[in-house]
């Protein structure tokens, strides 16, 4: 069978999803590789999505209204493609007794790349090499150096722990913030989110990877602005409504901070008459930290493992990733 055929009655089901410009099919062929004793569908219509699910076991894809679960029958676990699950229909997953397992962890390797990228960039001045290249100028310039540095990191969950883990090596100081510091961290000094002060003092970067909440929405205000050294680089790979954009553009116009390198924004897509294109001090990305040609390969993993795990206990409880 090929990884687009839609397979006749499939006990695990893929639906139709387009992550990063990588083919669903790829995630089925991962799955088959996985679980190679379960027949593994993919709707790749929604005629056959209405087809293929009452028999389907386990679904994987973005989401599933409430028909859709009154539908799929025979459903036991939905497999979401997203980290976040806000959008799903979580009561009604709980009154069919499905399992959800969401994708929490699959972009810890490469957004903890993008952050040390970012790091980098700033600390050797890439920004002023690239425009000299352009001008085609053979004239050296200042550089920095990261060893010595303290780095602090906001949101401690598998993103944040990605990239303290790879900042190992460095020789920085690494600083954690997170909503229950007394869980500690893998960093030197953990603080909440109500001393963020604290923990940004010192710091040489500021690296954003924490969900948005009420407690995080515009949590890198002004007073955080000026509590940052004023040659310190705020890096955002997290969501734009954690830094309050008026207060951001401001301490980048006042110098009260080196720079910014910006994975998100607030509003998003970034407006293009919008201040913050025009300085040489910002490096903005298209939201494309949490791009990876594993995507689907790591889906694939909780997947399988959740599916391992319930067939040894007997029930879809316990499961890695699980939030139903």
């Amino acid at each position: 069978m090929t990884a687009d055929s839609t397979g006749e009655h499939p006990e695990v089901l893929v639906l139709r999803q387009n992550i990063h410009g990588i083919s669903p099919t790829e995630y089925v062929a991962a799955l088959r590789e996985r679980l190679p004793d379960r027949e593994v569908g993919f709707a790749a219509t929604p005629d056959q999505e209405r087809e293929m699910l009452p028999e389907a076991r386990v679904v994987a894809g973005f989401s599933l209204d409430e028909d859709d679960i009154e539908h799929a029958e025979n459903l036991e676990l939905f497999a979401c493609s997203f980290a976040g699950v806000d959008h799903l229909p979580l009561d009604a997953f709980r009154e069919h007794d499905v399992a959800v397992t969401n994708a929490s962890g699959v972009h810890g390797p490469n957004i903890g790349e993008y952050a040390v990228g970012a790091i980098l960039t700033f600390t050797r001045d890439f920004l002023e090499s690239r425009r000299r290249q352009r001008r085609r100028e053979w004239r050296s310039h200042k550089t920095g150096e990261l060893a010595g540095s303290t780095v602090a990191v906001v949101g401690m969950g598998p993103i944040g722990e990605s990239i303290v883990q790879r900042l190992q090596g460095f020789d920085v100081d690494t600083v954690g913030v997170r909503y229950t510091p007394e869980k500690g961290g893998p960093t030197d000094e953990v603080y909440g989110y109500e001393d963020i002060g604290e923990a940004v003092a010192d710091a040489a970067y500021v690296v954003l990877a924490c969900p948005l909440t009420d407690a995080t929405e515009h949590l890198i205000d002004a007073e955080v602005f000026q509590t940052m050294p004023t040659d310190s680089v705020l890096i955002n790979a997290a969501r734009g409504g954690v830094v309050h954009t008026g207060d951001l553009v401001d301490a980048l116009r006042s110098n009260n901070i080196r720079g910014a390198a910006l994975d998100v924004t607030d509003p998003e897509p970034l407006p293009e008459d919008h201040e913050l294109w025009t300085f040489e001090n910002v490096l903005v990305t298209p939201h494309n930290a949490g791009h990876t040609p594993e995507y689907f390969e790591r889906l694939a993993d909780i997947v399988a493992e959740a599916v391992a795990t319930a067939e040894e206990s007997g029930e879809w409880a316990d499961l890695p990733n699980q939030v139903v």
